[in-house]
């Protein structure tokens, strides 16, 4: 989806503007064909090493980032950023470029499934949640249709709003997002829900699981009492504070599992556990496995 959102928008430029104002070509870091995640192989025109004069080099990746991080495709992006291009990065391609050493103080977008094992992996990267970031040297996608977003955002910024707009319209994308929108929807919108005390206590949630509040503290915040807090949990969401707080620190585990190579241990104390046995025993409740056997599924 990223690939396409990222090549049409340009293809679609010219030709609403009867111009070629773009012009693009397909690289790999051999040179050989690339293969999608939907089993689509692409023919591409030239290896990194061998890749024509061009103003922007989009970098874009997808599942399994984390192991494409060869020392020849790292050192050949860093090559195009000395000689003057400007590099992209789309999808999970945040993580390509962060290894690169492209991002450190920069902000960045990636795709929402990865932000856990990213600010874990490369804390000297401003991530954001936003859909993209286009004012820094180096723009960032987070996939799917916010690539279309930026691609938009680049064609405005050089010809104009009205052939953007034109190029929206071809594309029967009526929706167009700025760089602040978020990537994901917002949980009250998923659920309907409207509560604001319900909001903020999943809001302090996220934002404390690696010392994780307990539900009376939660309240005490909050200004209501515990029994309140549970009936908001027990109406909106059928499960008891205690019971979302320990699912949203066991997904973050999963994610920093499968994205990451931290060490076990690091991940229970990552993830608010004080010990690596409580943390097993809660994960294998929740996933049907261990720790070390879900992390032994991928390799």
């Amino acid at each position: 989806m990223a690939f396409g959102c990222a090549v049409d928008p340009l293809r679609i430029a010219n030709l609403v503007s009867g111009k070629t104002l773009y012009s693009w070509s397909l690289v790999s870091e051999t040179g050989g064909p690339a293969t999608c995640s939907n089993g689509i192989v692409t023919q591409v025109n030239h290896a990194l090493d061998d890749m024509p004069q061009a103003d922007r080099l989009f970098v874009l990746s997808g599942i399994g980032v984390q192991k494409r991080n060869t020392r020849s495709l790292m050192n050949g992006i860093r090559r195009q950023a000395r000689r003057g291009v400007q590099i992209g990065g789309l999808c999970s391609a945040a993580w390509i470029l962060a290894r690169a050493g492209l991002l450190d103080g920069r902000k960045a977008a990636i795709h929402w499934d990865f932000h856990d094992s990213f600010m874990e992996e490369f804390p000297d990267v401003h991530l954001v949640s936003s859909v993209f970031v286009a004012d820094e040297k180096i723009v960032t996608a987070s996939g799917g249709t916010a690539t279309a977003d930026l691609m938009l955002h680049l064609i405005e910024e050089s010809h104009g709003g009205d052939l953007a707009a034109e190029v929206a319209d071809q594309m029967v994308y009526n929706t167009v997002r700025e760089a602040n929108a978020a990537q994901r929807l917002s949980f009250q919108a998923r659920h309907g829900i409207r509560n604001e005390h319900l909001s903020q206590a999943i809001r302090r949630m996220n934002e404390t699981i690696e010392t994780p509040m307990s539900p009376a503290e939660i309240a005490a915040e909050l200004r209501i009492s515990v029994r309140q807090l549970e009936r908001l949990f027990g109406r909106y969401l059928n499960c008891s504070p205690k019971k979302f707080q320990l699912d949203i620190r066991l997904q973050k585990a999963r994610h920093l599992l499968l994205q990451t190579e931290m060490p076990i241990t690091e991940v229970a104390f990552a993830c608010g556990f004080k010990s690596s046995g409580h943390f097993s025993r809660s994960y294998r409740s929740h996933f049907g496995c261990s720790p070390g056997q879900q992390r032994g599924k991928i390799a």
